[in-house]
C-alpha cells in the first residue's frame, strides 16, 4: 500500500490537524507503509532530508494566519505524485494542496479519501461572515463528493455534515501519548517559574482567537467568586490575534500567558494544573481535551461540539452550558471546593485516556485505506 497525503497544514504550524498528521506519519513509518507528503513550505522542516515530504510555497490564510495556504507547482506535483504511484490519496484540508490532490485523483482515477477537522461554519459566525456560509457548503460538498470516504474525528461531526448532505462518513478518531501526557509530569520549578503563589492553578490550552470563545472564558475570570477568585493562578497556552487583548486586560500577578509551548514543557503544565476549562464550541474533537485528562487533570467543557464526547459528565470532568459563564463558574467552584472529587475525576481521567490509543486509531484508519483501494480495483476491473 502507498499513499499520498495532501495537506496544507503540518508541523511545525501548530494546529490539532498538523499534529495529528505528523503522528500519523511517525505510525506509517513504524508500520513501514510507503507514504508521499505534500504540504506547504515551513518557516522550519523537521527534517529537510526527506525524499518523500514535497513542499511548495506558501502564504498565511486570512482566517488563521498561523497557518499557510500553500501555492503548488502542478507540474512538479504530477511528476512526483505519477512517479509514486499511490495506491490511496488522503486530502486533509479543503484548500490549494486539498484542490491539487482532488484534482489529480480524478484524473489519474487514483481511489480518494478525504477527512474533514474543521467547523469552517462556526468560524464564520465569529468572524462575522455568516453570509458565505451557504456557499462555503456548496464547495465543501463539491470538494469531498469523490470521496469513496470522509473521515470525521466525532459522532457529532459525522452528524453534523450528514445534515448537510454529505456521504460516505466514517468516524477516524483521536488517541493521546499517555508517555507524554501523564501525572508524572509534573514540576514544582514551575510554581517559582510563573511565579505562583495561589492554592489553586487553571489551565487553557488552544488557540487564543474568537471561535474558542473566549469571551465567555473572561466571564468566567470575572464571576468567579471573590473567595474563588483570590486562591486561582489562571494559565494561557496558546497565541493569536486575541493575545494582546487578553494581556491588555488581565495584567496581574495571577494570570500567566505563555506563548506556544510543546514537548515537556506542556506537558508539565497540564499535569500542574487542578483544572483544564475550555469553553470552545467549534470543535470537531478536541485534542487538548483529551491531553488533560491524560495528566489526569478534569476538564470542564462546553455541551456543543467533539468535546462533549470526551468528557464523562461529573466523572472525567463537567459538561456546562455553552456560552453560559455562570454554568462554568458553578463547576469551577464545585470541584475546587471538593478535593476528593477532584482526585477521584483525575483518576477516571487519566484511565480513559490510556484506553485511547493512537497505534490502534491509526491501524484502524490503515484497514480503511486498504477497504477503500481494494475496493476501487475491484470496480475498475468489472469495467
Amino acid at each position: 500500500m502507498r499513499i499520498a497525503i495532501f495537506s496544507d497544514t503540518y508541523s511545525p504550524q501548530v494546529n490539532g490537524v498538523a499534529r495529528t498528521l505528523t503522528r500519523l506519519v511517525s505510525h506509517l513509518e513504524k508500520r513501514n507503509v510507503e507514504y508521499q507528503l505534500f504540504i506547504p513550505d515551513q518557516l522550519e522542516h523537521t527534517d529537510p532530508f526527506k525524499s518523500n515530504i514535497h513542499s511548495f510555497t506558501s502564504f498565511p490564510f486570512f482566517l488563521y494566519p498561523e497557518c499557510r495556504v500553500a501555492w503548488p507547482n502542478m507540474l512538479r506535483l504530477k511528476k512526483e505524485l505519477l512517479a509514486f504511484n499511490p495506491t490511496v490519496l488522503h486530502v486533509t484540508t479543503p484548500f490549494n494542496l486539498g484542490l491539487a490532490g482532488v484534482h489529480l485523483s480524478k484524473k489519474y482515477q487514483i481511489p480518494l479519501v478525504g477527512s474533514y477537522h474543521t467547523h469552517f461554519d462556526h468560524y464564520l459566525q465569529y468572524y462575522k461572515l455568516t453570509l458565505l456560509s451557504d456557499l462555503m457548503w456548496s464547495y465543501l460538498r463539491w470538494f469531498y463528493a469523490d470521496c469513496k470516504k470522509i473521515l470525521v474525528p466525532s459522532i457529532e461531526t459525522k452528524h453534523h455534515l450528514a445534515s448537510k448532505k454529505f456521504n460516505h462518513l466514517d468516524i477516524w478518531s483521536r488517541g493521546v501519548d499517555c508517555l507524554q501526557f501523564s501525572p508524572s509530569k509534573k514540576e514544582g520549578y514551575l510554581y517559582d517559574l510563573y511565579n505562583i503563589e495561589q492554592k489553586f492553578v487553571l489551565l487553557y490550552v488552544g488557540r487564543m482567537a474568537p471561535e474558542k470563545d473566549l469571551a465567555t472564558m473572561k466571564k468566567i475570570m470575572r464571576q468567579l467568586p471573590k473567595e474563588i477568585c483570590e486562591n486561582v493562578h489562571w494559565i494561557y497556552v496558546g497565541d493569536g490575534p486575541m493575545l494582546s487583548e487578553m494581556k491588555s486586560e488581565f495584567q496581574c500577578d495571577q494570570v500567566t500567558f505563555t506563548g506556544y509551548l510543546n514537548g515537556e514543557a506542556l506537558s508539565a503544565l497540564y499535569a500542574l494544573a487542578d483544572l483544564f476549562i475550555f469553553p470552545s464550541q467549534t470543535e470537531t474533537f478536541g485534542n487538548v481535551v483529551l491531553e488533560a485528562l491524560a495528566s489526569g487533570t478534569p476538564a470542564i467543557v462546553a455541551d456543543k461540539g467533539g468535546v462533549r464526547e470526551i468528557v464523562a459528565h461529573e466523572k472525567t470532568g463537567m459538561i456546562c452550558k455553552s456560552g453560559n459563564a455562570e454554568s462554568f463558574v458553578q463547576a469551577i467552584t464545585k470541584l475546587l471546593s471538593s478535593p476528593s472529587q477532584r482526585l477521584e475525576m483525575g483518576y477516571a481521567a487519566r484511565t480513559y485516556a490510556l484506553s485511547q490509543s493512537w497505534d490502534s486509531i491509526f491501524d484502524s484508519l490503515l484497514s480503511d485505506y486498504k477497504k477503500v483501494s481494494i475496493g476501487s480495483f475491484d470496480k475498475r476491473s468489472l469495467a
